[in-house]
């Protein structure tokens, strides 16, 4: 059983909600990225999506764009994020590790080169954003076999025809869109996210997470008494983007801290 697998068989069996939260690999700096991977851990994440910087990142609103500036003007690159996260395995063998970013990162290194030593670094699952599950058997079919869990996304106004294309080519867990737009926007409308996730579970048999729009504590814990996980991304951006010189693991750690006493809070099956 993968890890991925096996960490949300244990939350289920706790009846407790993943907190799975993003940071882009090498913002503010690639010296901070272990340090704030460990701050999450600390603060009570169990699954980290680790962005990987990209030029054009389509799906990103500003915050998460202006992280990959930051990271790329300081020569991150595919092959270091992949270094980082066997830093990362050094000390941490359970926390499940997800690369998410776009594919011409990954076409460029070369797909089975890159499944080969995504898995020798501990990467656990991948998410590319711009990979439509009817366009990347090939990409999936690498994945699985390196141990990795290729991860899609879903959106509300994908089709049922989308989610069988993503139960069949997906592993590991879902990631719903849960507004259309970008990464931290703020219309989330959260009656119509937790009508769709009964379906979408239903549909493609994996565990679903949540993400875009999410900002708080209450966004959070009413997600997350229907979903299986909640992603914060750009508002965790936003915490490193204003910490002093130093203090953004501390800051970062203090805000998941809360993110995840308001999910265990609220517990399952309540949607207030």
């Amino acid at each position: 059983m993968s890890r991925i697998a096996d960490t949300f068989r244990n939350l289920a069996a706790r009846g407790r909600t993943a907190l799975i939260p993003f940071i882009t690999a090498g913002d503010p700096h690639p010296d901070q990225t272990l340090p704030l991977m460990q701050a999450l851990v600390a603060g009570g994440a169990d699954i980290i999506e680790l962005g990987v910087p990209f030029s054009d990142p389509m799906a990103d609103g500003p915050t998460i764009q202006r992280a990959s500036e930051r990271a790329l003007a300081h020569g991150m690159s595919l092959r270091r994020v992949l270094a980082l996260v066997r830093e990362f395995r050094a000390t941490n063998a359970l926390t499940p590790v997800v690369l998410m970013g776009y594919a011409n990162p990954v076409e460029a290194y070369g797909i089975d080169a890159f499944a080969r030593d995504a898995s020798a670094a501990g990467v656990d699952g991948v998410l590319v954003v711009d990979y439509p599950p009817e366009e990347c058997a090939g990409f999936s079919a690498a994945m699985k076999s390196a141990g990795i869990d290729p991860i899609f996304l879903l959106a509300p106004t994908s089709s049922e025809k989308r989610f069988a294309e993503v139960a069949r080519m997906g592993s590991g867990y879902i990631y719903y869109v849960s507004l259309k737009g970008v990464t931290g926007s703020a219309k989330l409308d959260l009656d119509e996210v937790a009508g769709r996730i009964p379906l979408i579970r239903a549909k493609v048999g994996m565990p679903v997470g949540v993400g875009f729009g999410i900002r708080d504590g209450a966004a959070a814990a009413r997600i997350g008494a229907v979903a299986d996980a909640v992603v914060i991304g750009s508002r965790i951006i936003e915490e490193i983007e204003s910490a002093p010189a130093g203090e953004a693991p501390a800051r970062v750690r203090e805000f998941v801290s809360g993110i995840r006493a308001a999910l265990d809070a609220a517990g399952k099956g309540v949607v207030a």
